[in-house]
């Protein structure tokens, strides 16, 4: 089973999408057309162009972010308590119903 995912854009517009388990949220993202996750890294958790808000009731799903994603998203001026980079974090059937928002560029 592929999970269900609400995506809201930059521009409000909200998105389900049905990414296969085990590929990474951003490379989900991206195959799914949001543009707005640019990845200039390519996933390789050095760039935080793939900064993404996680509901609350799925942020504990992923575990608390590595000191490198947390220094990352410490240089966004849109950080939040549920901010994450998406690159690092995996699809899995136990996000089926997440929400995540795609945060102002800048």
């Amino acid at each position: 089973m592929m999970p269900s995912i609400t995506v809201t854009d930059q521009s409000g517009l909200q998105r389900t999408i049905h990414p296969a388990s085990g590929t990474s949220l951003m490379e989900a993202l991206r195959s799914a057309g949001f543009d707005e996750i640019l990845a200039l890294c390519g996933g390789n958790c050095s760039c935080a162009t793939c900064h993404v808000y996680v509901d609350q009731e799925h942020l504990g799903v992923f575990g608390a972010p590595s000191a490198d994603e947390d220094d990352l998203l410490d240089s966004s001026d849109h950080r939040q308590p549920n901010s994450r980079l998406s690159c690092q974090l995996l699809v899995t059937e136990d996000l089926n119903g997440l929400s995540i928002t795609i945060p102002p560029e800048g």
